[in-house]
């Protein structure tokens, strides 16, 4: 079998076969190393740091060019060859690729299909091009970064302009809100008017819920950044923020009616404690949830829009909750 360029067939994204080539020296076992290295002379190959040993189209071994170099030039290609030289499939995991070079010491990986016909070799520059990538992902979810290391390191090296721009609707959109959380207020002025201990427990509500949802909303794209689907947290995290809001709904119904001995407020308060608090456990997982499937990333978004949102909810709920508790 001569020594030829193959053509690159399809690639599918994240596999072997993405990083795989022909375009590599091959010859047969019985060709003397003479004939393959006058063949490769002259030509261009993607890399010929290794030479593919094929029967047919049956992958029998690789070499390495410092072999046939040192080689005699009437030794035959068989002598020199490696026989079992580690291989991947097409559909293999670029990462699993990569490390299965590294474990064996191999410049190259063949890629082969079941019936160990030669496909494609992975050249050693983009086998060390795929482990610098997982690389950065790894260090990416270490640091509970969605997408890469790189992206992340970008972000604290960021010019002023584009740090407004990031950050600034966010915060314009949380005024916004906030301006909506005062017309709520306002219109519960009578009731504010009548029962003005009501009004003592507004923040308290409000930072309360916000510190739940904050809570959830941190499991969450640190899960999202690991590629846990909110969906394997969803159950147990509705659960805990329920039991959360009944403990604090109970300490703070018994230290209103110990320090202020008010009964209706006290209720008031805490039920509109329980709710806030379930609530913002929802909030905190759907936006970082919405906000990925939309392809933004929730690290800048989710925090304001979650705030806005829980802040709204939060001072709604307890106002409407002691309109309907207090005479």
């Amino acid at each position: 079998m001569t020594a030829t360029d193959l053509s690159t067939g399809s690639a599918t994204l994240g596999t072997a076969a993405q990083h795989a080539t022909r375009s590599v020296p091959v010859c047969a076992p019985g060709d003397t190393i003479a004939t393959v290295l006058n063949r490769m002379r002259g030509r261009r190959f993607d890399t010929a740091a290794l030479a593919v040993v094929c029967e047919g189209e049956r992958l029998v071994g690789l070499t390495t060019v410092e072999r046939l170099l040192a080689a005699r030039p009437d030794a035959a290609v068989s002598d020199v060859m490696d026989p079992d030289p580690p291989v991947v499939s097409p559909e293999a995991a670029q990462e699993h690729a990569a490390w299965t070079a590294v474990r064996h010491d191999e410049p190259g990986l063949a890629v082969v299909d079941e019936d160990r016909r030669f496909l494609g070799l992975i050249p050693a520059q983009r086998l060390m091009g795929v482990l610098l990538a997982e690389h950065d992902e790894d260090l990416a979810r270490l640091g509970g970064f969605l997408g890469s290391a790189s992206a992340a390191r970008q972000a604290t090296v960021e010019r002023v302009p584009r740090r407004l721009w990031l950050r600034l609707p966010w915060l314009l959109l949380g005024l916004t809100g906030a301006m909506l959380s005062a017309g709520v207020v306002g219109a519960f002025e009578n009731l504010l008017d009548r029962q003005v201990l009501l009004a003592f427990f507004v923040p308290a509500v409000v930072y309360l819920a916000d510190a739940v949802g904050t809570q959830t909303e941190t499991l969450v794209v640190r899960g999202l950044s690991v590629g846990v689907p909110v969906g394997r947290v969803a159950l147990r995290e509705a659960v805990t923020g329920v039991l959360i809001g009944l403990l604090l709904a109970a300490g703070a119904l018994a230290l209103t009616i110990l320090f202020w001995g008010d009964l209706a407020v006290a209720v008031a308060v805490g039920l509109a404690l329980l709710a806030a608090c379930a609530v913002a456990t929802l909030v905190a997982m759907v936006l970082p949830w919405l906000l990925s499937r939309l392809g933004m990333d929730p690290v800048y978004g989710s925090g304001p829009l979650a705030t806005v949102v829980q802040d709204l909810l939060s001072i709604l709920i307890y106002l409407a909750t002691a309109s309907a508790v207090v005479s």
